[in-house]
């Protein structure tokens, strides 16, 4: 058993999966990093080199690759979701948790991390709020469809966060 956290860049994922992991003595993952370790570049370089579709390709692997794990949670880049075969694992492997923020919390996020400029690409040209809100616009459905549970990620900490995921979910603490 899993838990995976999905939602859009900036919703918190790795920091949730980091208290969360904590508080129930498993370990964790950032997909994202592990990524970026296996291919020896960032996600920014591997959409300018190779492309989005070779990224998600990429993406998929490593997801099938993690979930085979047990007792791990899994912070997910934002759009692990595209793929109808990734949502599947994510159902067979563990419970999936959508941790829910609104654009402008999450463009603020975004743009208070100043390694995200360097690693992650704009995905849509727009950049900014707009790419924001059309990404976000494509993927809410795909992030409800898959999620076992919704969690408001815009104003409470990561540590009440893991409470709240523990406590609805019915993990052993």
């Amino acid at each position: 058993m899993n838990v995976f956290l999905i939602g859009y860049r900036g919703s918190g994922k790795t920091t949730v999966a980091a208290a969360l992991a904590k508080r129930l003595g498993w370990s964790w993952i950032d997909a994202d990093a592990e990524l970026e370790r296996r291919a020896g570049k960032t996600i920014k370089q591997i959409f300018a080199d190779q492309g989005e579709l070779a990224f998600r390709d990429l993406e998929s692997n490593i997801l099938a690759d993690l979930v085979t794990l047990d007792r791990h949670i899994v912070a997910l880049g934002g759009g692990a979701i595209l793929r109808e075969a990734n949502r599947r694992l994510l159902a067979l492997r563990g419970r999936v948790v959508w941790l829910k923020a609104s654009p402008k919390v999450l463009q603020a996020r975004i743009t208070g991390d100043t390694t995200t400029a360097e690693r992650r690409p704009n995905l849509t040209g727009q950049g900014g709020l707009a790419e924001i809100r059309t990404l976000l616009a494509e993927r809410t459905p795909l992030y409800a469809s898959c999620a076992d549970l919704t969690v408001d990620a815009e104003s409470k900490p990561a540590d009440e966060l893991a409470t709240q995921i523990i406590d609805e979910l019915q993990l052993e603490d």
